[in-house]
């Protein structure tokens, strides 16, 4: 199988691309993880873990303990057996990154890829390919929730009409700011309920705890036109009201027109405030 084209990865993607199937899945080969990685994999675990208890949404902390991965790298198998039965989602194993339409496939067929490589030693605080521990610790959890495991079906089925009309950049921006960077309110104040911040540990104080950052209410449209960083932190971050906002405010827009008004259209930069909006920081109740 080649290995697909990434816009996030210049240096060729690591994977081991020739042995996976039509539909890029590999065996988790689990008994190929070393002593060195499950140890690895228990540091990281134990680094991001102490933060979701203060900073990460009730679902994911949910979620978290159900799956109970603290001890090594976690069997795919073991994982679908609990998400199977609470919400009809299993995890297929991936080389890394996958084509868009094979991954709206599995999406939209209950299908979560999970990269089955773990990082290195020295890329224990950032790296730009998703491996098993974004995918799996950052991702898995809110598989369980309800909410969001109907969401990633219905988002995986938008897949063709997105790439059919030339504005995959416009539903990949809905991705990219709720399931990697969302936050959501709860219990007054914000929590992470996005995998790229709760995965890391500088993103996550970031995206809670700076008074720089910008955030603002989520609005489907505004999302959709907002450009992301891929490199570093990101500018602005959306918030939902809760977690069922994020059905019931896209369910109801007809993407058709959408993508006909700005698809062509330069995304308006990460970071910048368009007049009229109000800051979540900056609002006095």
């Amino acid at each position: 199988m080649k290995k697909p084209s990434t816009k996030t990865s210049t240096s060729g993607l690591r994977g081991e691309y020739d042995t996976a199937a039509d539909d890029y899945t590999v065996a988790q080969d689990w008994h190929g993880y070393t002593p060195e990685m499950h140890e690895r994999w228990r540091r990281l675990y134990a680094r991001q873990s102490g933060l979701v208890e203060t900073h990460a949404c009730a679902a994911f902390r949910e979620g978290l303990a159900r799956l109970d991965c603290a001890a090594g790298i976690p069997r795919f198998e073991d994982a679908n057996a609990i998400l199977s039965a609470a919400t009809g989602w299993r995890l297929v194993g991936v080389p890394g990154f996958i084509p868009d339409a094979v991954f709206f496939d599995h999406l939209a067929h209950r299908r979560f890829p999970v990269t089955r490589w773990l990082r290195e030693e020295h890329e224990l605080d950032y790296l730009v390919e998703p491996d098993i521990f974004h995918d799996f610790f950052g991702h898995v959890p809110m598989l369980l929730d309800p909410t969001i495991a109907d969401f990633l079906e219905l988002y995986g089925q938008a897949g063709a009409r997105a790439m059919a009309m030339d504005a995959l950049d416009m539903l990949a921006r809905i991705y990219w700011y709720t399931i990697e960077f969302g936050l959501v309110r709860e219990d007054g104040g914000l929590k992470v309920f996005g995998a790229g911040i709760i995965s890391s540990s500088g993103e996550t104080h970031y995206s809670i705890e700076d008074d720089t950052v910008l955030r603002l209410p989520f609005e489907a449209v505004r999302v959709m036109r907002t450009g992301y960083k891929i490199d570093s932190f990101q500018k602005t971050y959306f918030v939902l009201e809760s977690l069922p906002q994020l059905i019931e405010d896209l369910v109801s827009l007809d993407f058709g027109p959408l993508y006909e008004t700005w698809r062509t259209a330069p995304p308006i930069p990460a970071g910048e405030v368009l007049p009229g909006e109000t800051p979540l920081g900056e609002l006095t109740s």
